[in-house]
């Protein structure tokens, strides 16, 4: 559907000296050229989103608490182990406006401090809501229709098996409204999900294609050769070269 992939800025990516979704490493990217930045957002316990993949602090900062569990304050003084601090989900938009937002919403007591943040900042237009869990997709649709939002585990699979005999292409489900993106694996337990029918089913059914956690060359090449919309990487250098290059 593009003539250039889109690299997306997995938690920002990741650089010398910064930790993964802070504030720091989001900059960065925007620098370097990025336009699309991937993170997750987790509630404290008095309902403020933050950038962050885990629900603990365990891997990131050393330190046993889960974010639902510590107040919005709390948060805001804890060192990560690799530099910097847990940003707000609202310092994101406030700090770096000209960038755009995939936003995977991990838990159900995110989703309603999620919609607050978006009908606050009037930040519609600037972001794309993901979740692995239908439910969750359901919920945010609902409460924000005209967002734009990718497929969770259920709807991809149920677009994997459209084509086959007696499936329309799209899958045996109408597909969601305000659905723009499928992000996908390249495999999921061994089987390839993106391949040049399912990549040509997904344009014509006017979606994108996405692909994550991309971080080698000849695996961007391969997926960029198939037509993909997207990539979702670590390396953001790396990805900005290879797109720039193909074909």
């Amino acid at each position: 559907m593009n003539s250039q992939a889109e690299i997306i800025a997995h938690r920002g990516g990741q650089w010398p000296g910064m930790s993964e979704n802070t504030l720091e490493a989001f900059t960065a990217a925007q620098q370097a050229g990025v336009a699309w930045m991937e993170t997750d957002v987790h509630a404290s316990a008095d309902g403020v989103l933050f950038a962050a993949h885990d629900a603990d602090l365990a891997r990131i900062a050393e330190c046993p608490h889960r974010i639902r569990d510590l107040k919005a304050t709390d948060l805001d003084s804890i060192e990560l182990s690799a530099g910097g601090r847990l940003p707000r989900l609202t310092t994101l938009f406030e700090e770096l406006p000209a960038v755009a937002w995939n936003i995977d919403v991990k838990a159900a007591h995110s989703v309603a401090p999620m919609v607050r943040v978006v009908r606050r900042l009037g930040a519609e237009g600037r972001i794309r809501l993901a979740s692995f869990h239908s439910t969750t997709l359901r919920r945010l649709r609902e409460a924000l229709p005209g967002v734009r939002t990718s497929t969770g585990v259920s709807e991809t699979g149920l677009f994997a098996v459209g084509g086959l005999p007696g499936v329309p292409e799209s899958g045996p489900c109408p597909l969601p409204v305000d659905l723009d993106a499928l992000q996908v694996p390249m495999s999921f337990k061994g089987i390839p999900v993106v391949t040049r029918d399912f990549v040509s089913r997904a344009h014509r059914s006017g979606l994108q294609v996405h692909v994550w956690t991309i971080n080698d060359a000849a695996a961007m090449r391969m997926l960029l050769d198939l037509g993909v919309d997207g990539l979702v990487t670590d390396d953001v250098l790396l990805g900005l070269r290879e797109a720039a290059a193909w074909p």
